[in-house]
């Protein structure tokens, strides 16, 4: 049984929590409104009021926030560090700039607590079958230690390098899943030039050599237009990430840039 604190109990976060509960780590999470705090105490946590809270205590401090802003916030502008005990880990699994896990580490260092970066790849489905994938960038021996709670709802558990990998593994991904799905919607266009429908194409090409888990999972949705709708969200902020940290770190994302903007 670990100690964690937890923040960010939202459609990402409050599956983890409840993984968590299962495993039977003692979690004390953030809920900030009435309803949160519900549903946290049905999942069998702690729920507190403030982000610093969460680390009294805490071995292990998970972040699941939506933005790079918030992450700073909680990480930076609250007391969170301070409460935290020494030799503690906080691990983040929002979709960041890798220099923003940089600095994050660099002032946790000067209170004796480990950062990780805890890239995630998956939704509440996977995190429900605990299949969730996680990209791990920092210390082997921080890593180590948070891998047996990630486990929690997280397999396979990568070790992908030094702290920010995680976000740039993570960042390499999201910008070839994004490309995959304007490269279908050009499928999708040729075939209807070609007279194919497109539910005809979805039926047929996942058991093609054009499989991928990106057609297989459009597929499913029936349509690329429906499968769009329902990641938009999550895909638009990522991509902007991706953006930002390629001109950010000067690098070009090629021919994938223009396969995004097909999407």
């Amino acid at each position: 049984m670990t100690r964690v604190g937890f923040i960010g109990a939202g459609r990402m976060g409050l599956p983890m929590v409840r993984k968590l509960a299962e495993a039977g780590h003692e979690v004390r999470a953030l809920g900030r409104s009435s309803e949160t705090r519900a549903a946290l105490t049905g999942a069998g946590v702690t729920a507190v009021t403030e982000a610093s809270e969460t680390g009294v205590g805490a071995e292990l401090v998970l972040v699941c926030v939506f933005t790079d802003d918030q992450v700073r916030e909680v990480c930076l502008k609250s007391a969170l560090l301070e409460k935290m005990p020494r030799g503690s880990v906080l691990a983040i699994h929002t979709t960041i700039s890798p220099r923003t896990i940089e600095q994050i580490r660099d002032d946790a260092a000067g209170h004796g607590i480990d950062v990780i970066d805890a890239a995630v790849s998956g939704g509440p489905h996977d995190i429900a079958a605990g299949s969730l994938t996680l990209f791990l960038g920092g210390g082997a021996d921080a890593v180590e230690r948070a891998t047996p709670v990630l486990r929690s709802y997280g397999d396979p558990v990568l070790h992908v390098g030094k702290a920010g990998n995680g976000q740039r593994v993570k960042l390499v991904n999201n910008a070839l899943f994004a490309a995959q799905i304007g490269l279908i919607s050009e499928a999708v266009a040729l075939g209807a030039q070609l007279g194919v429908e497109e539910s005809a194409l979805l039926q047929a090409l996942p058991h093609g050599s054009s499989a991928s888990k990106v057609m297989g999972n459009i597929a499913a949705r029936g349509s690329v237009a429906g499968f769009t709708s329902a990641v938009k969200e999550f895909l638009t902020k990522d991509v902007a990430v991706v953006r930002d940290t390629v001109a950010e770190l000067g690098g070009d994302l090629g021919a994938l840039d223009v396969a995004i903007d097909a999407g």
